[in-house]
């Protein structure tokens, strides 16, 4: 419920910066690719000043992700091995376990 609340708080505000941004910024821009001839159409896009400013957040998100996602592959992996270790060292102990039942079930008590 928490984390609910939180991403509300969080993500509320940045909807409505961007759709005031989007309103605000209607107007068609031309993004030119080619530097030395910013004019050749073949290079260069035309759309909605909003349209980039979604763009550049889909793609800071993105790239965000990517760089959270190899960061932390080190412990990604930790977690594997420490995994199959675990999963190692309960079959050991199960294996003893039954070795020592064994044992205690042959065991023959003195009677007093």
């Amino acid at each position: 419920m928490i984390k609910r609340i939180v991403n509300v708080l969080v993500l509320l505000p940045i909807a409505i910066v961007l759709i005031v941004l989007s309103v605000a910024n209607r107007q068609s821009v031309t993004l030119a690719l080619n530097p030395f001839r910013p004019e050749d159409s073949v290079l260069s896009v035309t759309a909605p000043f909003f349209v980039y400013l979604f763009l550049a957040v889909i793609f800071g998100l993105v790239i965000g992700s990517l760089i959270t996602w190899f960061a932390q592959g080190k412990h990604r992996k930790r977690a594997r091995v420490e995994a199959v270790e675990a999963v190692k060292w309960h079959t050991e102990a199960e294996k003893h376990r039954n070795r020592a039942e064994a044992i205690a079930s042959q065991a023959v008590l003195p009677a007093k």
